[in-house]
């Protein structure tokens, strides 16, 4: 493996398990038996032909046997090659993609740099409320049926909540389609191997898939997974990259061990609806590509009016696939304890990524470049809208005095309606 040193520091800096030396070792050894599997063929080659001459029958029962021993030597190394083959394939997907030089090396939310804010902290008059209250207050939101019906972290959106989440939707959609996005519903389900793909492991003891039982598949978290599978096994003509794509999804996570007062309510739940964007380009436009999509989604909080910042996320926060993420982190007074009416924190909303090859590599997705040779494409994602944390985002910034809420301009035409009232 070439950069060996490197990519061991890299899995050092993601704190991530990986064994680089396993991998090294299991393909040199790979390449020797390939060797000794080749010489073996062509022996057993030399054998058959030699059959083929008049031979004295003391010097042909010579050649059967030697071409018996040919034949268990080749299936022999045949069957070692298939399994050193398949430890070799299951120890390099642990090896994540190389970090950006720039990415800050950490694990925690402290680790992150601040790069970018957009609007400053919403300050009150009086005490607000968190989304939770707001939206029981307002019967927009209704957790309590929610975990009766479904379990914990389930909820019901109803009366304006409801359009609340349609016209996120459509205003995401509206600004993507603009900018020369495709717009896709995807399905709900994925293929075991598409996550593996695209670098999620859906039976692993940490895993935070849903499996399907029985079924080779899963519920995703994300459209970044059909979106990622829509061209696996695929040479995509040069003339059609880049391709640009917005999947609209359910997303299903098990938020396994997430706890804490941060992660109450819409913040963190088993099932939400996501607006998500992902691009198949060429390796030289990645990074550029990657600064467009953090733009679309600044593009989308700022017209909403939400003042957000922007990090550069730390290498223990990347995730096997990315290079490179940025992270759009809402003001959400809501997360102030106690209340106040200047208090809250940051609480993130979305995130876009540059994986470079790491998926298309995986997923074998190329391209034809201008040479004549198929090459792997880069893949991108970013959230556009994750529309319960975008509800949580409008709710907490725009509530009242009165504890009704307003409606950002924005999203008043999509709505049909400028606030929401408590019901008499």
């Amino acid at each position: 493996m070439d950069n060996l040193e490197a990519v061991k520091k890299n899995i050092a800096d993601r704190f991530m398990k990986a064994d680089a030396d396993a991998v090294a070792r299991l393909y040199s050894l790979r390449a020797e038996l390939t060797t000794r599997l080749q010489n073996l063929q062509q022996k057993r080659n030399a054998n058959a032909a030699a059959m083929k001459a008049k031979l004295e029958a003391v010097l042909r029962q010579k050649l059967i046997e030697e071409g018996k021993q040919l034949k268990d030597s080749i299936a022999s190394a045949e069957s070692e090659l298939v399994k050193i083959e398949s430890e070799l394939d299951a120890q390099a997907r642990r090896i994540p993609n190389m970090a950006h030089p720039d990415a800050p090396v950490g694990r925690e939310d402290k680790d992150n740099t601040e790069v970018k804010r957009v609007g400053k902290p919403t300050s009150f008059s009086f005490i607000p409320a968190d989304h939770v209250k707001l939206g029981q207050d307002l019967d927009i939101i209704d957790f309590d049926s929610g975990t009766k019906v479904s379990g914990t972290k389930f909820y019901y959106l109803k009366n304006e909540g409801v359009f609340l989440e349609l016209a996120l939707v459509r205003y995401g959609l509206d600004i993507l389609q603009k900018k020369g996005f495709t717009p896709f519903i995807t399905p709900d389900v994925a293929r075991e191997e598409i996550l593996e793909g695209i670098g999620f492991n859906p039976r692993g003891a940490e895993s935070n898939v849903y499996t399907i039982e029985g079924e080779d598949a899963c519920l995703v978290g994300t459209a970044e997974i059909t979106l990622g599978g829509y061209h696996a096994n695929t040479v995509i003509p040069k003339e059609k990259l880049p391709f640009k794509m917005a999947g609209l999804s359910h997303c299903f996570r098990r938020e396994a061990g997430a706890a804490g007062q941060f992660s109450k309510g819409l913040y963190r739940v088993h099932q939400f609806t996501k607006l998500e964007m992902f691009v198949f380009c060429v390796p030289e436009e990645s990074e550029k590509f990657h600064e467009e999509l953090r733009l679309i989604e600044e593009e989308i909080f700022a017209g909403l009016g939400i003042p957000f910042r922007v990090v550069d996320t730390c290498t223990g926060d990347l995730g096997a696939p990315a290079y490179r993420k940025w992270d759009l982190e809402a003001w959400m007074p809501g997360r102030a304890n106690p209340p106040t009416p200047d208090g809250g924190d940051w609480g993130e909303v979305t995130s876009t990524s540059n994986c470079t090859d790491y998926q298309a590599r995986r997923l074998n997705i190329k391209y034809k470049d201008d040479d004549g040779k198929n090459k792997f494409v880069h893949t991108l994602n970013g959230t556009a809208i994750a529309i319960s944390r975008g509800i949580i985002a409008i709710l907490e910034n725009f509530q009242q005095q009165d504890g009704s809420v307003k409606i950002p301009e924005a999203l008043v035409p999509y709505c049909g309606f400028d606030v929401i009232r408590k019901k008499i």
